[in-house]
């Protein structure tokens, strides 16, 4: 059907319709019927982006919501702290932070990742075990023992190397005495005349460790003879053979010698010994 003919039918059954053609159409008002098509698409538009983001913030709100109330730190576990009380190594990672207490917040925090830059300890890893139990592990620097030094303890690992200096004393750590040396720097070795007695050292921690004994001093004299100190009880070990025997057999000798003062002989070893000499003063 012709475009005519269809008008002519339209116009017979509504005498009164008023067919508007294109072109008697002003400008101005093509114009305005535009605009108002594209203010009504923009409004449109604004309304679905608000809806969008009004959605998405209460999403995270929920979100945030759950997190903080589900995912609170109600049980923390810590261990291989010796220089530092539990307390202490918790305040270190839970801080005083808005979110510290939240598990959640910590894995993310302390994702593959560790606490460093703190004396004496190497590193500290933080495990989140359920959605409120974390556990601290603490991995301390290796400590040989410590010298004093211009009023301060300079402590340093079993190469000699100073890993660590400190107005405070640490307890459970040897001082080191008799050694010469005229200066000290951070994560060099302590210069000292013989560095191989830092090879003793640590071989008489570690046997000492063995057997649950814990000397206060380690003195060295201009010979590098060997004599351990325990309160005020010493015991002369003499040069560096034997070492492992002399304090295998030292602790079942120690208990007598605790509260005491005085001097065991323990110079002279055989394996057939059975007493050394105390010498009270």
């Amino acid at each position: 059907m012709s475009n005519k003919r269809a008008v002519k039918k339209v116009k017979k059954r509504n005498p009164n319709l008023r067919l508007v053609k294109n072109d008697d159409i002003k400008p101005e008002s093509r114009k305005n019927g535009l605009e108002e098509k594209l203010r009504f698409g923009k409004t449109k538009r604004r309304i679905i982006l608000s809806a969008i983001l009004l959605s998405f913030l209460v999403a995270v709100t929920a979100a945030y919501i759950y997190i903080v109330n589900n995912y609170t730190v109600t049980t923390i576990y810590v261990e291989g702290n010796v220089h530092y009380t539990n307390e202490e190594i918790i305040e270190m990672v839970i801080g005083d932070g808005i979110y510290g207490n939240n598990s959640l917040f910590l894995s993310l925090k302390y994702r593959d990742k560790g606490i460093d830059d703190v004396p004496f300890i190497q590193t500290m890893d933080v495990e989140v075990e359920t959605r409120d139990t974390i556990r601290i592990i603490v991995y301390e620097k290796a400590l040989a023992g410590y010298v004093a030094y211009l009023g301060r303890y300079v402590y340093f690992d079993k190469d000699g190397i100073v890993v660590e200096t400190s107005m405070e004393k640490t307890e459970g750590i040897p001082q080191v005495t008799g050694l010469k040396f005229d200066h000290v720097i951070l994560h060099d070795q302590l210069p000292v005349e013989k560095p191989e007695v830092f090879a003793d050292i640590l071989n008489i921690t570690q046997q000492l460790d063995k057997y649950s004994m814990s000397a206060d001093k380690i003195y060295f004299d201009t010979n590098y003879q060997i004599t351990l100190l325990f309160g005020e009880a010493r015991v002369a070990l003499g040069n560096d053979i034997y070492i492992e025997e002399k304090i295998m057999k030292l602790q079942y000798i120690l208990p007598d010698l605790l509260g005491k003062s005085g001097i065991l002989d323990m110079r002279e070893y055989n394996e057939d010994t059975k007493s050394y000499s105390f010498e009270q003063d």
